[in-house]
């Protein structure tokens, strides 16, 4: 039973997991977006929002406790002077989670998490989606999920096409030389 077990396992010991979070939450605070599973997003969040409110805090205490888990002191100055400083009116809710794709290799679904607010726009999308511009919004999605399964196809294709060459002169170097140039050698 899983009465009052909260969080997700992620297939990794629990040193592992925390390490990775560790890890994960400092490059979303740094960068302020980062691409990872939907599953490893989801358990980020929970991570960033309680290091943002720490943040907001701001007392010593606070920023001993956001040290014990943010791996860069630079991440944890940024943290506490500009995120603190622009999340200050908002009571919670500082990350977003986008849905994206599946990746190619193990169709696991992948979700950008970002920070809410940020100075640049979203990648793919140029304003916030209303309530009535649903259909488009609906289209505009579907033309993003097509368009990075396009994309990497062409780039295989473009990769397959330049091997091509390099492989034909890579079997005529390994050909056993012909027995005109054995003689010729010898002599």
């Amino acid at each position: 039973m899983r009465h009052r077990n909260a969080g997700r396992k992620l297939g990794r010991t629990s040193a592992h997991r925390r390490a990775m979070l560790r890890n994960m939450v400092t490059s979303l605070l740094e960068h302020e977006q980062i691409e990872t599973t939907d599953a490893k997003a989801k358990e980020l969040r929970r991570v960033a929002e309680r290091m943002i409110t720490l943040g907001k805090r701001g007392s010593l205490h606070a920023r001993r406790q956001a040290l014990r888990v943010v791996r860069s002191r630079e991440v944890a100055a940024k943290l506490f002077d500009e995120l603190a400083e622009r999340y200050r009116a908002r009571s919670g809710g500082y990350t977003r989670v986008l849905k994206l794709r599946t990746r190619i290799g193990d169709a696991a679904p992948l979700s950008m998490i970002e920070l809410v607010d940020r100075a640049a726009a979203p990648q793919g999308r140029s304003k916030p989606v209303g309530k009535g511009d649903e259909a488009s919004a609906k289209k505009a999605k579907g033309a993003e999920k097509a368009k990075p399964a396009e994309g990497a196809r062409k780039q295989r294709k473009a990769a397959v096409a330049a091997e091509q060459p390099a492989k034909a002169k890579v079997k005529a170097s390994r050909a056993k030389p012909s027995r005109s140039t054995k003689s010729s050698k010898g002599t």
